[in-house]
């Protein structure tokens, strides 16, 4: 084989493993566009159709900094999905039913149950979640309601600088997951080998970027529907900014 001949099969293994993994990779979180707050479907430098996906959008919910409701809802702009708020929340999650996916035995997936795919390899409901840290608390967080999956911030203190250290703990359905994996930071590095958190589900990791964080964490439960799909999938991250030096 030729180095142009290997470099094409390269070139599209690359791509079929990128196509065969479409929903388990991809996730949600909160970031500033055009100086609004707006919800990100995807994985890496990947910024996926937010819009077209807002009646998967299952729930939004916001707080202010001193634990109160804020009324708030994802609203499309153009290509994306802005939060609109009545008032400055500190905190705000999203959840997503991302549905039924079946890959079959051609490595090709489909938007559909396994009852409905010949030749079903794998299947699964892929759920997803998120909370995002509009405003730095000072240290540990209580978990946030509605959240099957979620990263808690636990430390004493937040990180305010990159390399600073964040302890997290994951919860799954409000218990401590053992051994959970998390990835420091599913944007700039999303093929990172993960990191393993204790007995506990606690885990301290260096932040990453003195910018953009989004940390993520999955986590595969037994289906709702055994019929239909071989697990549930869930995939939470936490996301949150940290300051850059005055100008």
């Amino acid at each position: 084989m030729n180095k142009f001949a290997m470099l094409a099969a390269a070139v599209a293994a690359a791509g079929l493993g990128f196509f065969a993994q479409p929903c388990e990779a991809h996730g949600i979180w909160f970031a500033q566009r055009a100086g609004r707050l707006a919800l990100v479907y995807g994985e890496g430098a990947e910024d996926l159709d937010a819009v077209k996906r807002l009646p998967k959008i299952t729930s939004v919910a916001a707080w202010s900094a001193e634990g109160q409701d804020v009324v708030a809802s994802l609203q499309p702009q153009g290509p994306l999905a802005v939060l609109d708020a009545q008032a400055l929340p500190a905190v705000i999650t999203a959840t997503m039913d991302n549905g039924l996916w079946t890959k079959d035995t051609q490595g090709k997936w489909h938007g559909k149950g396994k009852d409905e795919v010949a030749g079903a390899a794998q299947s699964g409901r892929y759920m997803k979640y998120t909370t995002h840290l509009a405003s730095l608390p000072a240290g540990a967080m209580r978990p946030q309601p509605g959240l099957a999956l979620q990263l808690v911030p636990v430390g004493k203190t937040f990180p305010r600088h990159r390399n600073d250290k964040l302890t997290v703990q994951v919860l799954f359905e409000g218990r401590p997951l053992p051994r959970a994996k998390v990835w420091p930071d599913m944007v700039g590095d999303p093929d990172a080998r993960p990191l393993v958190a204790d007995a506990r589900g606690r885990i301290t990791l260096a932040v990453r970027n003195q910018g953009h964080n989004v940390v993520k964490t999955e986590h595969e439960s037994a289906p709702a529907d055994p019929g239909r799909a071989d697990m549930t999938h869930h995939l939470a991250t936490l996301s949150f900014a940290l300051g850059h030096a005055p100008e």
